[in-house]
């Protein structure tokens, strides 16, 4: 089977290899990812396919689940499981009378903590659960297997000087295979109809939410407070909701595969910690709709700029990993007396410290929140990155060293 330069290559080989050893897999992401394209490329001769969305189908799989699994045997690809829930256990039942034989199932679903939940209950041992998230960087360069930064014994030879106009054209885009492969998509109505239709389907099948209007509005105050210390009395208070409203919204979101919520990095030291978690949408292209940006250089010299770009290099990471079948272990760092590192990563029994910033120019200056990590976590903590949108790579002292964005 070919691969498609449009969906993400690594993760084509991990799910290859996860329908040849389990009964089941279980393909989890946001809308618009390419769930259903990569299985029905993968799969589309060997696997019948079957979409839950539809209204006449779900219905059949409600009434009579046994009655649908016997018209509709393995191998088989059941699309958007979200919306027939009830149905994993029949499957299970199927499963368990021929378990020896691999990737009967095949499963998408758009949300995350529900979803992994029942799967937990019906199909333990029996699923490999995997993620799929809009592209990253690496693979829409053709470099999917490329190692990460950290995990290269030498820095990669010099690359051409980075566009930066390209750059920024490109996080105000996004990453949606459909926005990649077509380039000549009018980007702010691909996402404006994109976030209206999240609004219609997922937030009404995952909670009742009385107004969506204001919903909304707080989508775009979460937007626009990316990358910082969340504080969410401060929204509800803002928007004239209650605080458990804001957390449960928050993680509306987080189920559907809309935020990565960046939680603080604790260990037993002297140092006050901040405990606040920051929220990263995950699609830069999302987060410039929400936030009305409408033009690369608006997008660059505005003061999303800064969050937009961290935005980009902490997804990068993100992505990277998920594409691999890995669970990122991803955190910040910020004592109460303010340093701060904006990712670290854990990985390998070390945590590699990572700070980004929007500058070309990077000194050791930039640096002091990762030697005071190093000061206070000793040997655990591993070399450290400033990756920022130039095209220098240097040493800045204290076993750190700058890299372009473009060589992530």
């Amino acid at each position: 089977m070919a691969r498609n330069p449009f969906l993400p290559r690594a993760l084509q080989s991990i799910l290859t290899r996860a329908a040849g050893e389990f009964p089941a897999v279980v393909l989890t992401g946001p809308r618009q990812s390419g769930k259903t394209t990569l299985l029905q490329h993968l799969y589309g001769r060997s696997h019948r396919y079957l979409s839950l969305e539809l209204p006449d189908v779900r219905a059949a799989a409600l009434a009579d689940p046994r009655g649908f699994l016997a018209l509709s045997p393995p191998p088989v690809i059941f699309d958007e499981i979200q919306y027939a829930p009830d149905l994993l256990p029949y499957i299970k039942e199927s499963i368990d009378a021929d378990r020896s034989r691999r990737g009967q199932y095949l499963i998408t679903g758009s949300q995350n903590l529900l979803l992994a939940e029942r799967v937990t209950e019906s199909l333990a041992g029996r699923a490999a659960m995997l993620r799929l998230l809009p592209l990253a960087h690496r693979e829409e360069i053709g470099q999917p297997s490329a190692p990460l930064f950290w995990e290269r014994n030498a820095p990669n030879a010099p690359r051409p000087p980075l566009d930066l106009s390209a750059l920024w054209a490109s996080l105000l885009r996004g990453d949606y295979p459909e926005l990649v492969a077509q380039p000549g998509r009018d980007v702010a109505l691909w996402h404006a109809s994109y976030i209206q239709t999240y609004l219609e389907r997922d937030v009404r099948t995952l909670r009742q939410v009385g107004d969506l209007s204001l919903f909304q509005a707080f989508l775009r105050v979460l937007a626009a407070r990316s990358g910082q210390l969340l504080n969410l009395s401060d929204m509800a208070r803002d928007l004239g909701i209650a605080v458990n409203t804001a957390k449960a919204w928050l993680s509306v979101l987080e189920a559907t595969y809309q935020v990565l919520v960046l939680r603080p990095y604790f260990a037993n030291v002297g140092k006050r910690l901040v405990k606040t978690p920051k929220v990263y949408f995950t699609d830069t292209g999302t987060l410039c709709a929400l936030v009305g940006l409408a033009s690369p250089e608006h997008a660059a010299a505005g003061p999303m700029g800064g969050a937009l770009f961290e935005t980009a290099v902490i997804m990068e990471v993100f992505k990277a990993l998920v594409h691999r079948g890995q669970d990122p272990q991803l955190y910040f760092w910020r004592t109460a007396a303010g340093q701060e590192v904006d990712l670290v990563v854990e990985t390998g029994g070390k945590l590699i410290p990572i700070e980004i910033k929007l500058t070309a120019t990077p000194h050791p200056g930039m640096v002091a929140g990762i030697a005071a990590l190093r000061e206070a976590l000793g040997p655990k903590v591993g070399p450290g990155w400033l990756i920022h949108p130039g095209d220098t790579q240097l040493p800045l002292g204290a076993g750190v060293r700058s890299i372009p964005f473009a060589e992530l």
